[in-house]
């Protein structure tokens, strides 16, 4: 553990909270439920798995179009909204496949959220998973301890709360920050 690994402190330095890698992540595609459809354009020659593995209802209609090069992306990308008046935005993460995230409008309609918005979240959920950018946190007491038979005390990091899954950084510490403001109450967190 580093330093940097802390996020906040409470002010009287009793209690604590840093972020750890979370190794164990699963792929959110096939952990939780979404209403994204994706179509994996380019794994770079198979170094990248396919993000979903049949592309959803509009997968044959990408495959009807894939081979021009040059204008595939516009012309599925319109023939979608115009012909089935759904949402398309294109990934093209610096490590991973090329590919195509849609939503069908009737799928989106109770989202209360722009249905744009909950595309690029599931896009970004995904990628932060690929990325390996998921983390847990940790929050930490304080603990004296007095030697029974002698004047030596010790101070110890003991956990208190631990959470997992927290997918991007920025989310992650944010979760963080609220669990040690939830855990000790009233009393004022920094930063670290």
């Amino acid at each position: 553990m580093t330093d940097h690994d802390i996020i906040a402190t409470t002010t009287d330095g009793r209690f604590r909270v840093r972020l750890v890698p979370d190794e164990d992540a699963r792929n959110p595609r096939e952990d939780f439920d979404h209403l994204a459809h994706v179509i994996t354009i380019d794994t770079h020659l198979g170094q990248y798995h396919p993000v979903d593995k049949d592309g959803g209802p509009l997968a044959q209609a990408w495959d009807r179009v894939s081979w021009n090069r040059w204008q595939g992306i516009e012309i599925f990308t319109r023939w979608a909204a115009i012909f089935h008046n759904a949402i398309v935005i294109e990934s093209r993460p610096a490590r991973g496949p090329v590919s195509l995230w849609y939503l069908l409008r009737e799928d989106a309609e109770d989202l209360g959220m722009l249905p744009e918005a909950y595309l690029d979240a599931e896009r970004a959920e995904y990628e932060a998973w690929a990325e390996g950018d998921v983390y847990g946190y940790i929050v930490e007491e304080a603990v004296d301890w007095l030697r029974a038979d002698a004047d030596d005390t010790m101070s110890t990091w003991e956990e208190v709360d631990s959470c997992w899954g927290h997918y991007g950084r920025e989310w992650a510490a944010q979760a963080a920050r609220h669990a040690l403001t939830f855990y000790v109450g009233k009393q004022q967190v920094t930063a670290a």
